[in-house]
């Protein structure tokens, strides 16, 4: 049967693999055929992630995205081991729930770095020649957050609006090596993040401002890693530089 989301052979990098969406993602995508390098700081959690893939000739690297100046050597040495890649997924993010009035530029920072710094350096150095193959595709976790305010979110909304702007851009210049980047938008998702957030702004306040207007109610992980597959694929062979909603409706309420 005819599957237009088959990753047969190709070899793709998941960042924040070792739980949640990247975790989702890297186990769908071992099952449509392609060959998974997980990346994350926790060890014992990407060893889980990799027991958990289909199929054979997957690895994993322990890393930091903290780390943005070691991220050069870092794309060298995986190069080296693995080749070229087909793919990137960069699901590796933080959050932080902080008025602006206690907001300080080291608050700031430290989300810009793993959000946003991190994955345009790992653009930078995975995109270059004999890096990355042609046909390629790059996918970044993005959020609703960038596109819809919300009371001490001012860091990780910006970190995301960020990153949907510079995949705008990004897209355009990689176009002539015919590799495709795109973000998708998240609503609420359950995961380990999503029910850290909700323990801050109390059940309640949950249930009133979020799930009444994302009336498909709370997503999963596989929902944003369908998308991601569907991205990843030649099944979206015309999609570049492009903010793909899986939201549940939320924007449009």
């Amino acid at each position: 049967m005819l599957n237009p989301m088959q990753l047969q052979g190709r070899k793709i990098l998941v960042t924040g693999a070792s739980s949640g969406i990247g975790r989702e993602t890297a186990v769908l995508i071992s099952k449509l055929g392609a060959k998974v390098i997980l990346v994350a700081r926790r060890e014992e959690q990407l060893l889980e992630t990799l027991h958990q893939l289909a199929g054979e000739g997957h690895a994993y690297f322990c890393y930091d995205l903290q780390d943005v100046q070691g991220i050069e050597g870092f794309v060298k040495n995986l190069i080296e081991v693995h080749g070229a890649l087909d793919g990137f997924v960069h699901s590796a993010g933080i959050t932080d729930i902080r008025p602006i009035s206690l907001t300080k530029m080291d608050d700031l920072h430290k989300i810009m770095v793993v959000n946003f710094y991190s994955f345009i350096e790992l653009c930078r150095c995975l995109t270059r020649k004999k890096n990355f193959q042609k046909n390629g595709s790059i996918v970044a976790v993005s959020s609703i957050a960038a596109q819809q305010g919300a009371k001490s979110k001012l860091a990780y909304s910006a970190s995301k609006a960020a990153l949907d702007g510079a995949v705008r851009c990004i897209a355009i210049e990689l176009a002539a090596k015919k590799v495709r980047v795109n973000t998708i938008a998240l609503s609420r998702i359950h995961t380990d993040m999503n029910i850290a957030m909700n323990i801050v702004v109390g059940e309640e306040s949950f249930q009133e401002n979020v799930l009444n207007r994302q009336y498909l109610g709370l997503g999963e992980p596989g929902d944003a890693a369908t998308m991601i597959a569907y991205l990843l694929s030649d099944a979206a062979k015309f999609i570049t530089g492009a903010t793909i909603p899986v939201d549940g409706g939320r924007l449009s309420s």
